[in-house]
C-alpha cells in the first residue's frame, strides 16, 4: 500500500489540477453538482479509503489520516470536503463500528472498487433539531423491517448508493418507541424516493432535498448499538463534530493565504493594504482561527480514535463544532471585507466562502442549541460537585484547567443555577472558547510555532473576557409582538424653530 505521505501528496496535486488547471473554479462555483470528469478523477484517488478498516482493504481508519484528507480537500473546495465528511463520518465510520459483520465487507468493497457513496438521513420536515421525536417508523415482518416516513436536508440526496436511515420502532398499537434505530439501505433496491431537490443557497456541489421513505430492509442491516440507539446516535454525531476541524483546517488556511496575498498586492493610498493597522489586526485574527483549528485537529486525533466510544464527549464535541464553525464564518466575512467589492461575487472565493461556510453553523446541531448544551453540561457537573464559583470549577476541570488559570480574575464569580436560555447560550459561547484556549495552550507545549500561539492566546482571552462581560450584564430585552402600533417614524418628526430657521437660510 502507498505510504500516506505519497497518498496525500498525490491527492493534493490531483485536486489542485482539477480545480485550478483542468477546470475553471469560477464556473464550477456557479453550477450545481460536479462535472463527471471531476468526480471521476476525485474518486480515483480513493479519498474515502482512509475511513475504511485495513482488514477490509482500506487504509485503516486513522483519525490523523481522515482529518488530513478533509483538510486537503477543503483547501480547494469546502463543499467537496463536506462530501468526504458525510461519507466518512456519517456513513463509513458508523458502519465500521456498529454494522453486522456479514454486511460490512460487501459495502466496503463497493466503496473501494466501484466508488460508491453513502449518507445519513435523520432530519425531518417537522422535527429538525428535535430528532428524538422523529416520526419515521418501522415495523418488523419476518426477517425484514418496513420503514416509512419523510426525511429532508440529507446531503447527497439522489446521489448516495447507500443510506443510513433512522427510525423508531412502531408497536402493535401504532405508537413509536422512544429509542432510535439505524438501518443500512441499498439505494439500488429503491424505497427512497426524491420528492424535491432543494435550491440550496450555497454548497452548490452537493444536492439536498426531500425524500419519501418506504423501504423493506433486512434486519441484519440494522446497526447494533452497544447499549441504546440514542447513545449510538450520540456517539455518531459527537464523532462527526469532533472531526469538523478537518474540514475547517484547509478552509481557514485558504482564507489566511488569500487574505495575505491580496493585502500584499493591493495598494491603497500608495501603500500596500498589509501596512494598515486594522488590516493587520484582521489578518492576525484569521491566523488565530487557523491556530485554534490546528489545536482542535491535534485534540481529536489524540482523544477520539475510531475504537473509542465518544457518546459522553458532549462538551468537547459541541465546543469544537460551535467555536470552529463560528470562526469559519467570521474568517469568510473578514476575507470578504479585505477584498472589497469584487469579493461580493459568487464566482470569487470570498463570496463563495461566506455562503458555503454559513450552513456549518446550522447543520448537525444549531450552534445556539449546542452552546446551551455546553453550559448545561458544565452546570450539571458543578451542581453535582456542589461548586458555585466558575473559577473554582474550571481550574479543576481537565478540559479547561490551563486556560482557566490564565483567566482567574474574569472567572471569579458565582453562577446562578437558574439561567434564562439566552444566558445559557452566552455562557456556552465563553465556555467553548475557554475549552479552545486550553487546547491552544497544550498545542504550544508540543512545539507549534510560538508567535502564532501567543497571538492566538491574546485574541482568545480578549474574546472570552468580552463574552463573559455580556453574560454578566443584567439587561433583559424582549420581543415586541405588536410592534407596528405607534412605531411609524414619520409620526415622530418634530421640526423646531431652530431647524426651521436653518432650512429658510437664516
Amino acid at each position: 500500500m502507498m505510504s500516506f505521505s505519497d497518498f496525500i501528496a498525490h491527492y493534493r496535486n490531483t485536486l489542485q489540477s482539477l480545480f485550478n488547471e483542468r477546470s475553471n473554479i469560477e464556473e464550477l462555483s456557479l453550477h450545481r453538482g460536479l462535472p463527471p470528469f471531476v468526480m471521476r478523477e476525485f474518486m480515483e484517488c480513493a479519498p474515502l479509503s482512509v475511513f475504511i478498516p485495513s482488514s477490509y482493504g482500506g487504509r485503516g481508519g486513522s483519525v490523523k489520516e481522515c482529518l488530513s484528507v478533509l483538510e486537503a480537500t477543503s483547501y480547494e473546495s469546502l463543499p467537496l470536503s463536506l462530501l468526504v465528511g458525510i461519507n466518512g463520518a456519517l456513513f463509513l465510520q458508523p458502519v465500521s463500528i456498529y454494522a453486522h459483520e456479514s454486511v460490512k465487507r460487501p459495502i466496503f468493497e463497493r466503496f473501494l472498487r466501484h466508488k460508491n457513496m453513502g449518507g445519513l438521513m435523520i432530519t425531518e420536515p417537522d422535527y429538525g433539531s428535535d430528532a428524538l421525536k422523529m416520526q419515521t417508523g418501522y415495523s418488523l415482518s419476518g426477517d425484514s423491517a418496513h420503514l416509512t416516513g419523510i426525511k429532508h436536508w440529507a446531503g447527497l440526496t439522489g446521489w448516495a448508493d447507500f443510506w443510513l436511515l433512522t427510525a423508531r420502532r412502531r408497536n402493535d398499537n401504532g405508537d413509536l418507541s422512544r429509542d432510535i434505530d439505524f438501518f443500512i439501505h441499498d439505494a439500488s433496491l429503491r424505497g427512497v424516493e426524491v420528492e424535491e431537490v432543494y435550491q440550496n443557497l450555497g454548497l452548490y456541489m452537493l444536492p439536498y432535498g426531500r425524500n419519501r421513505i418506504d423501504a423493506h430492509i433486512p434486519i441484519t442491516q440494522r446497526l447494533e448499538p452497544k447499549s441504546t440507539g440514542v447513545t449510538m446516535m450520540l456517539d455518531i454525531l459527537h464523532r462527526s463534530r469532533l472531526q469538523f476541524p478537518g474540514m475547517g483546517m484547509g478552509f481557514l488556511k485558504r482564507m489566511v493565504d488569500e487574505g495575505l496575498a491580496h493585502c500584499k498586492d493591493r495598494l491603497v493610498g500608495g501603500a500596500a493594504l498589509l501596512s494598515y493597522d486594522q488590516v493587520r489586526n484582521r489578518l492576525a485574527r484569521l491566523q488565530a482561527q487557523f491556530t485554534v483549528c490546528s489545536a482542535m485537529c491535534a485534540f481529536t486525533t489524540e482523544n477520539a480514535p475510531i475504537d473509542k466510544d465518544v457518546s459522553r464527549m458532549d462538551v468537547e464535541a459541541n465546543s469544537i463544532k460551535t467555536v470552529l464553525t463560528d470562526f469559519m464564518q467570521d474568517a469568510a466575512q473578514s476575507l470578504l471585507q479585505l477584498v472589497g467589492a469584487k469579493g461580493y461575487r459568487l464566482d470569487h472565493i470570498a463570496g463563495r466562502a461566506v455562503v458555503d461556510s454559513r450552513p456549518f453553523q446550522i447543520f448537525e446541531g444549531s450552534n445556539d442549541i449546542l452552546y446551551q448544551q455546553v453550559s448545561e453540561s458544565v452546570l450539571k457537573a458543578m451542581r453535582k460537585m456542589e461548586i458555585t464559583n466558575l473559577k473554582d470549577y474550571l481550574t479543576g476541570y481537565e478540559l479547561t484547567s490551563r486556560a482557566a488559570d490564565r483567566l482567574r480574575a474574569s472567572l471569579d464569580f458565582t453562577i446562578d443555577v437558574k439561567l434564562a436560555q439566552r444566558k445559557l447560550v452566552q455562557l456556552g459561547q465563553a465556555l467553548g472558547r475557554i475549552v479552545s484556549l486550553d487546547m491552544v495552550i497544550r498545542l504550544g507545549d508540543r512545539g507549534f510555532r510560538q508567535d502564532l500561539i501567543e497571538n492566538c492566546i491574546q485574541i482568545l482571552e480578549s474574546d472570552i473576557r468580552h463574552l463573559l462581560g455580556v453574560y454578566r450584564m443584567h439587561a433583559q430585552t424582549d420581543v415586541v409582538e405588536g410592534y407596528r402600533h405607534n412605531s411609524a417614524w414619520q409620526d415622530a418628526i418634530r421640526i423646531d424653530s431652530y431647524a426651521t430657521s436653518h432650512v429658510n437660510g437664516a
